[in-house]
């Protein structure tokens, strides 16, 4: 049996090493490194395939994030509501920009975030919600876009764990996720769904003025070289990035489908089971398990994944400490906050390997073992 991997980048590369090997090549004899075509190659193609009218590569999901609210002209003091229970990068750029972060509850279910805690959350001061489509699944946009409405208040869609997700709205139409909001953005984190071989992000638009500031904040707040009118950062996709991403591109929708035959073969070993929770799959998306994170009940969740790791088994738990009690935040004393259902989660969930390359031995070991220690 091939070592697990809780992601396993290499293998995959080797599949498709003809092609990525060449492009790269291909970057280096042009030595066009820093915005080369492939750049806007890139870009174009994924502006197609995520149906969005504007994309803006840039260096990371954080940046992203971070020139997303630069763009809206958010202002100190402004506050953003966003999901306690996710990875640090979505609250803080928040604080970078000294807005105040306000932390709500998830839904238990989808890991996502609660429409009726937004609602709750929104005071005079809010300007805009940051849902985070969380493992691979989309948050409940369509609620959220009402109350956003309602309020004439932003949302910024953070798709960095579910690009390619589908969302389908009551009318029965779809949109991919990152493509709802007034602006999404991505990572391409090696270990993303749709990952580089180094750091990159996006930012996706369908408003064209939103389209021209995120452009220029990305680029040192200039539209023509050396004239700049607005303070801006040097966020930037690599040329090399570019290149290997769009021939990865190709396979995003195959490499999704790979993950939900992994989830399909979790869930049928842990069905039924009671001390497990296998993941939810909200009716309005089709998920693209960027994790397949279990829910465990009367489990010690420590003592699996360290039972799991000495038979190299690869787990993890994402997230330990919730936004709200991180000592980053502590200005703000959010660690006050009572949030039950974050807490609860984050005492329970652990994630399984879950990636395009995981074959049914590797599936048998790694369910056989999860239960070997659930049943003790």
């Amino acid at each position: 049996m091939r070592p697990i991997q809780m992601v396993d980048t290499q293998t995959q590369y080797h599949k498709i090493k003809a092609e990525i090997n060449q492009v790269v090549l291909d970057v280096f004899e042009s030595s066009a490194f820093i915005n080369g075509r492939p750049v806007q190659e890139f870009a174009s193609n994924l502006s197609s395939f995520i149906g969005a009218k504007h994309t803006i590569t840039c260096g990371n999901g954080t940046d992203a994030l971070q020139i997303a609210m630069m763009a809206l002209g958010l202002q100190p003091g402004d506050e953003v509501i966003t999901p306690s229970f996710t990875y640090i990068a979505t609250t803080e750029v928040i604080a970078l920009l000294k807005l105040t972060p306000v932390f709500v509850e998830v839904d238990p279910k989808t890991f996502c975030v609660d429409p009726v805690a937004i609602e709750k959350a929104i005071t005079p001061k809010t300007k805009a919600i940051v849902p985070v489509h969380l493992y691979g699944q989309a948050a409940p946009m369509e609620a959220i876009l009402e109350i956003a409405s309602k309020s004439n208040i932003y949302v910024i869609e953070d798709n960095a764990q579910a690009i390619g997700c589908e969302y389908y709205f009551k009318n029965g139409s779809k949109k991919k996720t990152g493509t709802i909001g007034h602006i999404g953005t991505t990572s391409f984190y090696p270990s993303k769904n749709l990952g580089a071989f180094g750091d990159g992000g996006a930012i996706f638009t369908n408003d064209d003025s939103l389209a021209v500031k995120l452009k220029m904040i990305a680029n040192h707040g200039q539209s023509k070289r050396y004239y700049h009118d607005v303070v801006g950062c040097n966020s930037r996709l690599d040329t090399i990035q570019a290149a290997i991403l769009n021939i990865k591109l190709k396979y995003l929708d195959e490499y999704a489908a790979a993950r939900r035959k992994a989830a399909d073969f979790y869930d049928k070993a842990f069905a039924n089971h009671q001390k497990i929770k296998t993941p939810f799959r909200a009716n309005y998306s089709n998920h693209v398990f960027h994790q397949y994170t279990l829910i465990l009940e009367g489990v010690e969740r420590n003592g699996l994944n360290e039972f799991l790791a000495k038979r190299n088994i690869p787990s993890m738990i994402y997230y330990p400490v919730p936004g709200h009690k991180q000592k980053m935040f502590s200005q703000f004393n959010t660690s006050s906050q009572v949030m039950p259902v974050t807490d609860w989660l984050t005492d329970r969930v652990i994630s399984l390997p879950i990636h395009t390359e995981l074959d049914e031995e590797q599936l048998n070991f790694i369910t056989s073992n999860v239960l070997e220690f659930v049943n003790q």
